[in-house]
């Protein structure tokens, strides 16, 4: 399977993750589509709207995915992606960009923020909240 982006991030000679991807918006609408997380909010009757008030309303879902150890990691790299692309559509100056173990947000002021570590702790644990982790980063 031939994807550039990852070709390309793959052959970066260092780990900076100040890169930006040669299609943002291709890569930005992939790491939108999170389509386990959508399923099981939709059946659990929330919509993910890509808004901060839809990041509130999966804090607060019964976590029955924690009962699943094969669901738990893809729920939380969704989880984080998720994050990420309410980020990105609605804090002016972010973007996606390569990190060291996968997709960052890279904020305007260049602050890099590992969205997908974040989601996948707020799958193992329920802390941080998905909703405090955006408030803290749009503040910025």
């Amino acid at each position: 399977m031939n994807i550039p982006f990852l070709d390309n991030w793959r052959k970066r000679p260092d780990d900076s993750a100040s890169d930006a991807w040669p299609d943002p918006e291709g890569v930005a609408q992939l790491l939108s589509e999170c389509e386990l997380l959508r399923t099981r909010a939709h059946s659990a009757g929330v919509e993910l709207d890509d808004t901060a008030d839809s990041l509130d309303a999966l804090d607060q879902l019964q976590p029955r995915w924690r009962d699943d150890p094969e669901e738990l990691p893809w729920l939380g790299n969704d989880a984080g992606l998720y994050l990420g692309t309410v980020i990105m559509h609605t804090v002016p100056g972010s973007r996606w960009g390569p990190g060291p173990d996968g997709p960052v947000v890279v904020m305007a002021s260049g602050r890099e923020v590992d969205v997908v570590a974040m989601g996948q702790e707020w799958a193992d644990t329920g802390a941080p909240q998905l909703s405090q982790v955006y408030a803290e980063v749009a503040e910025f």
